[in-house]
């Protein structure tokens, strides 16, 4: 049989009603996956690649009305098909209004059932092909505006990536801690053939080890596995020196054969992956005290590229930080503030242990500062120290006045996360690490 043309989720707290659907749609060469539960089937399109979701209206838990509420407050959620042996005009008006592609009463006919069920995962398929191009268009008019600075190591990185980009063979990326290896996984990623396929990322080090298999390549009759859902795409293995050893097999598997194993499976699972890999640590010293396979990599070393520290880069650190302080202005309403004589002399001589990363938060406290009219750059650098000097008080100010904007960005977009983080102007990974730090609970701004 030729390769699954749309991935389904398929729900339906009915037994035989979801294997004969699961069936149906296997033969019509769908990749289905079937759920009893829709709170289960939730979690999993959050993370899946599906192209439609086929469910059942009335069910215990979560309906199918609940379920579409749920999907409507996503971006590029997909499309929802709902079918009922209870249906009436009511429930389809409902249904139709609240965003589902269709609604269908059992007993259906199949035939009809797979072509609304195509023209949807079609349909979606188009529209986010669209919005990628769209965004690439804005955020990717050239790897400049990506990688900004023009030291002489950062100019040959953009021309290594714009060569490696075109090539399927995997890239190790290396670098301290907040060089931006993730972006120039991306980057790979974004401008190469496979831009419209899926980029996965995984931070290594913040999967428990005890449940780092399941979680990449999958279970057998269960979970997918987030190498499965790479497919066709790019795998990007964040720290990946913090892999234990049994998943270290499994991936020179999946680099030398193209070959994934599920948890508790006997049955290979053909995978066509690109694995780009990033690490702040020796590699090599690892090899030596016995902790990461020689062979693995080698094969994760087939290309590579070194992301230089910030304070080796030169007049590049007050580049970004205008920058970020452009960006977050725009963010905060405010003109961003002149960068000083003294305000320069403070970023050239300064270590930046954390590198572009701690430039930026630096660049979003100084603007914080300039909103009441104060600050310097030397300050913002001073309020990033964790000392007794610093006043409490004005900790707390910056703390507050960051919960009250981040509060007022969920309430007005109902918790959507990627929406909150576009009218922030931060990212995805930003916003929830200050949701966390901060406290906040989202069901207190989307109740």
């Amino acid at each position: 049989m030729a390769d699954p043309r749309f991935r389904i989720c398929v729900i339906d707290d009915d037994r035989e009603m979801r294997q004969s659907l699961a069936h149906l749609l296997d033969r019509a060469n769908f990749e289905v996956s079937p759920y009893a539960d829709a709170r289960v089937a939730l979690r999993e399109i959050e993370q899946m690649d599906f192209d439609i979701v086929l469910s059942d209206v009335r069910m215990p838990g979560m309906s199918g009305l609940e379920l579409l509420k749920e999907l409507s407050q996503r971006n590029f959620a997909p499309p929802l098909v709902l079918i009922s042996a209870h249906g009436d005009i009511p429930t389809a008006v409902d249904a139709m209004q609240g965003g589902a592609y269709s609604f269908l009463e059992k007993p259906f006919d199949p035939r009809r059932l797979i072509t609304i069920l195509e023209h949807a995962a079609e349909a979606h398929q188009l529209r986010r092909t669209t919005s990628r191009m769209r965004d690439e268009i804005s955020a990717l008019s050239g790897l400049d505006r990506v990688l900004i600075g023009e030291d002489a190591r950062l100019v040959a990185l953009r021309s290594s990536i714009h060569d490696l980009a075109a090539i399927d063979g995997s890239v190790l990326i290396t670098g301290d801690t907040g060089t931006g290896k993730e972006v120039v996984a991306r980057a790979l990623h974004n401008i190469g053939p496979h831009r419209d396929a899926p980029f996965v990322p995984i931070n290594c080090a913040l999967i428990p080890p005890e449940r780092f298999e399941e979680l990449v390549f999958g279970v057998e009759s269960g979970a997918r596995g987030l190498m499965r859902t790479a497919s066709g795409g790019t795998l990007f293995l964040d720290e990946v020196s913090a892999c234990p050893e049994p998943v270290q097999t499994k991936l020179l598997r999946v680099i030398e054969q193209g070959e994934s194993l599920p948890v508790g499976s006997d049955d290979i699972v053909p995978v066509s992956v690109r694995v780009i890999a990033a690490s702040n640590e020796n590699l090599e010293d690892k090899i030596a005290e016995g902790r990461f396979r020689s062979d693995l990599f080698f094969r994760l070393a087939k290309f590579r590229l070194h992301l230089p520290r910030l304070t080796d880069r030169g007049e590049d650190v007050i580049r970004l930080f205008e920058h970020f302080c452009d960006q977050l202005a725009q963010t905060y309403e405010i003109t961003p503030p002149d960068l000083s004589a003294e305000d320069a002399a403070a970023l050239l001589s300064h270590n930046w242990p954390g590198n572009v990363r701690e430039l930026r938060n630096v660049a979003e406290r100084r603007i914080l500062a300039a909103r009441r009219g104060v600050g310097s750059v030397a300050e913002a650098m001073t309020l990033g120290e964790e000392t007794d000097t610093v006043p409490a008080t004005l900790r707390e100010a910056i703390s507050a006045f960051e919960r009250t904007l981040i509060g007022n960005a969920l309430r007005a977009h109902s918790g959507r996360m990627d929406a909150v983080a576009e009218a922030l102007g931060i990212g995805r990974r930003t916003l929830n690490e200050k949701i966390v730090k901060l406290g906040l609970d989202k069901a207190d701004f989307t109740g």
